[in-house]
């Protein structure tokens, strides 16, 4: 165990001469000094790992030197020890950061535990989280063996992702790589269990299925509308279900987490498919032909999400909802910050949507900009970007004044991202789309080994342009390259935040109810 070094400064330092041989005994270097002024001298010359501070010493009183050590020394961890337990001197001891509070008479199990959270705390955690993934590392791979339905692939996920932020947070990560190869599994396992079942879920009325993007607002949405009290549906585009459990914290200092669950998105896991299904109520190809003025195809020009509250006026009207219903698509800071301005608008509507582009825009961003490129060179990455921008946004603030009026909020997402690492040949002509996890055209080559191949659309509730079109899904973390160019291709794209294909990450995806903790 590395020898660890406290300072402890009490005026009747030597009453306490039992604690200090008991913590030596346990492996602690204990330099014991009588006043501040002493302690503060002890700090210049030496380096401690911990200091304790006797509160009421004469002269330079416990906090008066807590607050010289802290503009010295700022991480340096205090303990404060008092006779005391009045509030006020609670309060500024908390208030000038210290890591501990101990009251006298002391315990020495007491003064144990507070060294051990302090200076062990990253150790321990890292044993803990380590030895714990280590247990539960066999139930997951055993899972794979045997026949699961999509509730229990859900939950395999978010235990994936558990011990994923887990290992995140230790100090070594020794246990990350073995999670990545657990993950890849995982993934490999669920494409089949897609492949297997997908066609079925769109076809078959009375198989057990779970929710999809088209069900979710008649499911999750409007049972919650009621008259005078207004809903807000807030969905942040490209939002994991890890990136979720990184914004839980923040936004439960505001909202009670009343219902966190997850829903499957439509293949192509993308914002022209599954975010149009969300707001219409309708799988693509029934959206082609009862809204053909609203839907945008694959061969026709313009931005496919551009008639988003359309869908969602007709969809209303079909579930005869005769509401005040608002819409607002966020894509620039300015726009967010013009719907916390006029927020007190939104108040009167027994509806309002509100949707985020940020994190697709910053997902695509990571492709294009070599800067963001080397901001989020992984998840961990990728994760902690999207906190500082959600802590920095104008959706914070928006989040804030709908928990003081007393709101509920339904918060989700039209499909997650992975981050692509192996290069898939396909070959298409000029009409073939863009996107790299999935292709959609006529006359596309490609080995029909480890993607998933469409050749009946409408099987799939797809709408195609010709009658020989076909879609073909990239899997796990593959990504389409055309042969030509194709090692500029694959450097360019290699490691970036793609959508599109099948994969945990993109579709099993979150769906959460919020209330106001004003309420």
């Amino acid at each position: 165990m590395q020898q660890y070094s406290i300072l402890w400064a009490d005026d009747e330092i030597d009453l306490l001469k039992p604690h200090i041989l008991f913590l030596e005994k346990k492996g602690y270097q204990v330099t014991p000094v009588n006043s501040g002024s002493d302690a503060l001298e002890e700090c210049e010359a030496n380096y401690y790992d911990v200091v304790f501070l006797d509160e009421n010493m004469p002269g330079m009183s416990g906090l008066e030197t807590l607050t010289q050590i802290k503009s010295a020394w700022p991480n340096l961890p205090v303990v404060m020890i008092t006779k005391s337990e009045e509030e006020h001197i609670m309060e500024e001891a908390i208030g000038a950061k210290i890591s501990d509070y101990l009251i006298k008479p002391l315990n020495p199990n007491q003064i144990l535990l507070s060294v051990k959270k302090i200076l062990d705390n990253k150790r321990l955690i890292t044993e803990k989280t380590n030895l714990g993934y280590q247990q539960d590392f066999r139930n997951i791979s055993m899972a794979y063996n045997e026949h699961m339905d999509y509730e229990e692939w859900a939950e395999v996920y978010k235990k994936l992702i558990y011990w994923e932020l887990e290992i995140d947070a230790t100090d070594n990560k020794s246990m990350s790589e073995v999670l990545e190869m657990q993950k890849d599994e995982a993934n490999s396992n669920f494409v089949k269990f897609i492949k297997d079942n997908y066609e079925d879920w769109l076809n078959e009325p009375n198989i057990d299925k779970p929710l999809l993007s088209h069900q979710i607002m008649k499911e999750k949405v409007f049972p919650y509308i009621e008259e005078g009290d207004p809903l807000f549906f807030i969905v942040i585009d490209n939002l994991r279900f890890d990136q979720w459990k990184i914004l839980e914290p923040i936004i439960s200092e505001y909202f009670t987490v009343e219902d966190e669950s997850s829903y499957f998105s439509i293949l192509p896991t993308t914002t022209a498919y599954a975010r149009n299904a969300i707001f219409s109520g309708l799988l693509p190809l029934e959206m082609s032909k009862r809204h053909p003025n609203l839907w945008v195809g694959e061969d026709q020009e313009g931005g496919k999400n551009n008639n988003e509250f359309e869908f969602l006026k007709e969809q209303l009207k079909r579930n005869r909802l005769n509401i005040k219903a608002s819409y607002n698509k966020i894509t620039q800071v300015q726009q967010g910050r013009n719907l916390v301005d006029n927020f007190n608008n939104l108040m009167s509507n027994d509806l309002n949507v509100i949707v985020y582009n940020f994190v697709d825009m910053l997902s695509h961003a990571r492709t294009d900009l070599e800067m963001i490129r080397e901001l989020a060179p992984d998840e961990s990455a990728y994760r902690s970007i999207t906190k500082s921008w959600f802590m920095h946004s104008p959706l914070i603030e928006t989040l804030r004044k709908i928990s003081e009026k007393g709101g509920r909020v339904i918060l989700t997402t039209d499909h997650g991202t992975i981050r692509v690492r192996h290069p898939f040949k396909i070959i298409g002509d000029r009409n073939t789309n863009t996107n790299l996890r999935y292709k959609q055209g006529k006359n596309l080559g490609f080995e029909e080994r480890d993607v998933y191949v469409s050749r009946k659309p409408e099987l799939l509730h797809l709408p195609k342009v010709n009658i020989s079109t076909a879609y073909v899904f990239a899997t796990e973390d593959r990504f389409f390259a055309y042969p030509n160019n194709y090692n500029y291709y694959v450097n360019y794209y290699k490691g970036t935040f793609q959508h599109g294909g099948i994969s945990l990450e993109e579709v099993i995806i979150p769906i959460i109810s919020l209330n106001s903790k004003n309420g």
